[in-house]
């Protein structure tokens, strides 16, 4: 018998796993047969990098080809932290990335800037996540506030995989009344089990 898949989502900024559209997407995952956790992030107000990456660590335990995560904003900045520290023996069967950013814009406030900047300004290692991650699509929409179409470009050149753009969506936000989002199921559904790596835009 095969291993059930599970799914990790990972709220953003300011969010808690009822938040947006992640309680949608979670009842349409577990409804097609995958275990789905959506945990709640420590002080989500103020996140910070070690914080969120090893309540990541606690929450997966072993990560395997079974193991997708769907990050949305700083949650998807949180998996690839957690993915660029996993030892080589393991590897996650896909990520989908939902209004992930490598640069943002229009934060207004001083304490929003000081709390994005390490994760703004911390390098990555963009190949360790590739090779901890069998798939990666990643979602934008082109009318995003905070994210700038910048990042569209710089997620295809420094992780490949897919890139899907939304139309209207802003941030994906409760503030833009996205309640449901058939792209993130959809992009789900696409990630491979134990088939071989994919690599280049698609």
């Amino acid at each position: 018998m095969s291993k059930q898949k599970r799914v990790i989502i990972v709220h953003g900024w300011e969010a808690t796993p009822e938040s947006e559209w992640l309680p949608w997407l979670a009842k349409n995952l577990r409804e097609k047969g995958f275990s789905v956790e959506v945990p709640a992030m420590p002080d989500t107000d103020n996140p910070k990098i070690e914080a969120w990456t090893e309540h990541l660590r606690k929450i997966v335990g072993e990560c395997d080809e079974n193991t997708y995560f769907v990050g949305h904003s700083i949650g998807c900045q949180a998996i690839m932290r957690y993915l660029e520290k996993l030892p080589d023996n393991q590897c996650a069967g896909g990520v989908i990335f939902v209004a992930g950013w490598l640069t943002l814009t229009g934060l207004e406030s001083e304490e929003e800037r000081l709390t994005s900047s390490p994760w703004v300004n911390l390098p990555l290692n963009f190949e360790k996540i590739k090779a901890r991650a069998k798939k990666i699509i990643s979602i934008f929409s082109d009318n995003d506030p905070f994210v700038p179409a910048e990042n569209w470009k710089m997620f295809s050149e420094n992780l490949g995989g897919e890139i899907i753009i939304e139309r209207e969506m802003g941030h994906f936000s409760d503030d833009d009344g996205v309640k449901e989002l058939p792209a993130a199921l959809a992009a789900v559904l696409k990630l491979p089990g134990d088939e071989k790596k994919e690599g280049g835009v698609e």
